[in-house]
């Protein structure tokens, strides 16, 4: 062979072997950490792992996929590793909670702007209230809550959308309590709610029907009192995550009780909380400048696994509903829009975060 076949050769299988590197996997060989913002066995990591584990399944490469669990200051701990620390390579991808509301309400005194982050897909949510039925003088139902005395609700952050909807439901209905915040995670909290030290709380779907609805709901120690409907900014609908519960949607539940319409500033408080945490109530996120092939390996997984019969299977079998994934092209702009408030409606609730436990 002459030098010059000799060279071609070597240039043919030198473009076949980059022309197959191209084509495999962005994921094929590497490992994945799915990132939690919050504690293990809450509901945010209960859906987290579900997530996981499907993505394992679906992902194009069949990476290894290992779940880490980073909790603390209501989710910011986990959400500013994310920014600050992890890996822009595609490696590391945030399953979060919490997030829409805290940088909605505090954007500039975040660490790392969120809406630098890369968005991949979103779930809107919803949240369910329960309450200690020996909050005197008992409960026999759940409109009895706005005759109970030394009601003592617990929170995470003053400033977070779970304690400010907690707080804003409460003083709607008139309720007498004392508010306690500061726990961990919602598995502090729910101890904290078994024990007695609080005996009122919120939780999102996976929690309520994995822990709380067979546990002191089924014994009888506590009573499931209302929801937060879905609010578009238009109109109110019932998430599918609360299909088959027993309890009805705030605003019905306040009509029940107190037979007239919610209104008033609380009110439009409580409805621009809801359109932007629970619009956005899960977030699969990736850090600043990953690679545009991770985004679409990732979003092209989810749609996979959305079709996947197991997957629903086993979501209903473990949450009690089928998570559904926003992935579409239209993502990103969902995410800015919902993150994006009016400075006086900022400035309102900041400043019923501030008087919470002085008034």
């Amino acid at each position: 062979m002459s030098m010059r076949s000799a060279l071609a050769c070597i240039l043919v299988i030198g473009m076949a072997s980059a022309a197959c590197a191209a084509d495999e996997p962005f994921y094929k060989g590497k490992r994945v950490t799915v990132l939690v913002n919050f504690a293990s066995a809450g509901p945010t990591d209960i859906e987290g792992r579900l997530f996981a584990k499907f993505l394992a399944k679906h992902l194009a490469g069949k990476p290894n996929i290992i779940v880490q669990n980073m909790d603390g200051a209501g989710g910011a701990v986990g959400t500013n590793f994310l920014g600050e620390i992890a890996p822009r390579d595609g490696t590391t991808v945030g399953y979060l909670s919490g997030i829409a509301w805290r940088h909605a309400s505090v954007k500039e005194k975040a660490r790392v702007d969120i809406l630098s982050y890369q968005f991949v897909a979103y779930q809107p949510g919803t949240t369910v209230y329960y309450a200690r039925a020996d909050i005197a003088p008992g409960l026999k139902t759940p409109a009895d809550i706005i005759k109970g005395e030394n009601i003592v609700i617990g929170g995470l952050s003053s400033d977070s959308s779970k304690d400010l909807l907690l707080r804003l439901t409460a003083d709607m209905l008139g309720m007498k309590y004392k508010y306690v915040t500061g726990y961990k995670s919602n598995s502090a909290a729910r101890l904290a709610f078994d024990r007695g030290e609080i005996s009122m709380f919120s939780e999102s779907p996976p929690g309520y029907r994995s822990v709380v609805e067979p546990g002191v709901i089924a014994l009888g120690t506590a009573l499931p009192l209302f929801y937060n409907p879905g609010w578009n900014g238009s109109r109110f609908a019932e998430p599918s995550q609360v299909r088959g519960l027993n309890m009805p949607s705030f605003d019905k539940f306040y009509r029940e009780v107190k037979g007239k319409e919610p209104s008033g500033e609380m009110w439009e408080a409580y409805k621009r909380v809801l359109a932007t945490s629970s619009a956005m109530q899960r977030m699969i996120v990736f850090p600043p400048q990953v690679p545009v092939e991770a985004m679409k390996a990732v979003r092209e997984a989810i749609r996979a696994f959305e079709k996947d019969p197991d997957y629903a299977k086993e979501a209903e079998k473990l949450v009690g509903f089928v998570p559904d994934y926003e992935t579409g092209d239209d993502v990103e702009e969902d995410v800015r829009r919902a993150l994006t408030i009016k400075d006086e409606e900022r400035d309102w609730l900041m400043n019923y975060a501030a008087r919470a436990g002085k008034d």
